[in-house]
């Protein structure tokens, strides 16, 4: 049941029998399982998790403090479901889905009262609303039948719900309507609104699942260059406290190539989601030149908020993402952090005294971290629309460990990971991604894309750049042992081109404007540039010159510049042209 509905109990009230901090159990009620319930004489949200004979186990999604034994429940006979219509970008949501801005206004407080309940979207605003249909026109579900522009970037396209038989138009209103007024009706008496509702547990249909083969630009060289992930893919970022997690989730929200961004703050610190809401409003799209709140979506469950609402948040950010990519848009839905979603998991586990599995999560963890990323994919929708939802999930593991259940059940689902490293933080490199830990499983599908749209020799750039960081980390073990100067001089220039690379590559400046976002054409132009040196190196190298000689050429410092000149392309090739004469009038 979503927030505009009115809610309408069934008959059969129910009675607490006990209170566990978010878990409570009532008798005497008639209901299913993830039904709706109200709880308590305050009418707290709450949802049906276990039935057992005539005891009924909810988890409350509002703070159960002074909720006693024999207050009634009242079920709704619904499952837990969002609003979905236009009036969800630029907008900001708690768990299920409340309005944040709305329930201030209410309440003309910062803080929540409890059983304060607002619809999802604006049930009185009016939207400018063009039929794509006509009367005889023929229509299924999912088939789009009309367009409202949502915001100055966004166009929202308006279906046929899924669950409705679809069938011919009989008519086709063009005017302002609220999103509950019926703009287009079947012959069948089917009446389409603007407003649908869908439960946030179950997926959204489609005709089929496609392997994805666009890469979802980043505008991190890391990422795009080493570690790509694709449209429809899914990634993890585990890292340790403070080594940029949320600033990565930040970097990506902000430059992905994604039609729409949804970020699900879930369960991390007030002050992160903060910061995205002042940043964003006042940050440009990169590619219209508008707001970014424009094409964003955001849901905060702050570490202060009900842990039950935790557990929901992440089903309401993906259902809302699924809505969009139904649309045939490209969705990217950032998850920070799905830690915090585990641990909500554990507590509502614990309280329900079930048999606990590894580090005390429940032995269901793996089976809901798996349900949660496969609704992430590249489809084909029913309209006939291509679209894609990609998952980025930030992970959280204590004390940096990554054996612990959480990361490793979701390194078994995901096919992308960037794996943060503290000492790479420490050092101030960043993204702090440890490139000899991370991985992609997608650069196969993903080569051909960039070959047609990059250069030829994306992949081969990118694994001679992937052996030479690889050659470096077994030369560091011999470095700390005899010292630099003990090496043969090849091996001593290998150190001196996989410093370029670390430096110069696969480091990032987000406080510069010409470096807070790196296009995939200047990702590859610094790539070939620094390989060129080594290229022209080894054959002075070879040809009896010093290494001495060869590292200190006036060209080679320049190499770690090229990320933050305006007029990059003129400057590398310049810098290539000085780069080899340089070196070849050594010998």
């Amino acid at each position: 049941m979503s927030q505009a509905s009115e809610p309408e109990t069934t008959e059969g009230t129910g009675r607490i029998k006990s209170v566990s901090g978010p878990v409570v159990k009532a008798v005497d009620l008639d209901a299913r399982m993830n039904d709706v319930v109200y709880v308590g004489d305050e009418g707290l949200m709450g949802e049906v998790i276990e039935i057992e004979g005539d005891v009924t186990t909810i988890q409350v999604y509002e703070e159960t403090s002074g909720v006693a034994p024999g207050e009634p429940v009242e079920n709704t006979g619904e499952p837990l479901s969002v609003d979905l219509g236009p009036g969800m970008l630029d907008a900001i949501y708690d768990g299920v889905q409340r309005p944040l801005d709305v329930l201030e206004e209410k309440m003309d407080s910062a803080f929540l009262d409890r059983g304060v309940d607002a619809p999802g979207i604006d049930l009185e605003k009016e939207w400018e609303f063009t039929p794509e249909v006509e009367a005889g026109d023929n229509v299924e579900p999912g088939d789009i039948v009309g367009v409202v522009p949502e915001t100055v970037t966004i166009d929202h396209k308006v279906m046929v719900p899924p669950d409705y038989e679809g069938g011919v138009v009989e008519s086709a209103e063009e005017g302002e309507f609220t999103v509950d007024d019926p703009v287009v009706t079947l012959e069948n008496g089917e009446e389409i609104a603007m407003r649908q509702e869908w439960p946030v547990r179950e997926q959204r249909p489609t005709v089929e699942k496609r392997t994805p083969r666009t890469p979802l630009v980043s505008g991190q060289r890391i990422l795009d260059g080493l570690f790509p992930i694709a449209k429809g893919g899914t990634a993890a970022i585990p890292g340790p406290f403070g080594s940029g997690k949320t600033v990565t989730q930040h970097s990506l929200a902000k430059f992905a190539d994604a039609d729409i961004v949804v970020y699900v703050g879930c369960g991390e610190r007030g002050n992160e989601m903060t910061e995205v809401i002042e940043d964003f409003p006042e940050l440009e799209d990169p590619k219209t030149g508008n707001s970014l709140m424009a094409r964003t979506s955001l849901i905060a469950n702050t570490s202060n908020m009900p842990v039950a609402a935790r557990e929901s948040c992440v089903y309401t950010g993906i259902t809302i993402a699924e809505y969009y990519r139904d649309m045939g848009y490209d969705v990217a839905l950032m998850a920070d952090s799905t830690s915090r979603w585990a641990e909500a998991m554990r507590e509502i586990s614990s309280r329900l005294e079930e048999m606990p599995g590894e580090e005390g999560y429940p032995a269901y963890l793996a089976a809901r971290l798996a349900e949660f990323y496969e609704r992430a994919g590249y489809f084909e929708n029913l309209n006939g629309t291509e679209g894609s939802v990609s998952a980025i999930g930030a992970v959280s593991p204590p004390g940096g460990d990554f054996s612990e259940p959480v990361t490793q059940n979701t390194l078994r689902i995901v096919k992308t990971f960037w794996a943060l490293d503290a000492d790479l933080a420490e050092r101030r490199h960043f993204p702090a991604i440890n490139w000899n830990e991370s991985y992609s499983l997608y650069q196969d599908q993903l080569d051909p894309w960039f070959k047609e749209n990059v250069a030829e020799d994306w992949a081969e750039r990118r694994q001679w750049a992937v052996d030479t960081l690889d050659e470096e980390g077994e030369l560091q073990e011999i470095v700390q042992l005899v010292g630099k100067d003990a090496l043969p001089e090849d091996q001593q220039l290998t150190l001196e081109i996989a410093r370029y690379l670390r430096e110069g590559y696969l480091q990032q400046n987000a406080f510069i404007d010409v470096d807070m976002y790196c296009p995939p054409e200047k990702t590859y132009a610094i790539l070939s540039t620094i390989q060129t040196y080594n290229d022209e190196a080894f054959d002075a190298l070879d040809a009896g010159v010093p290494i001495e000689d060869i590292t200190s050429i006036d060209a080679a410092p320049k190499l770690n510049r090229i990320a933050t000149q305006e007029d990059w392309e003129e400057f590398v090739e310049e810098l290539q042209a000085d780069i080899t004469e340089q070196l070849r009038s050594l010998y």
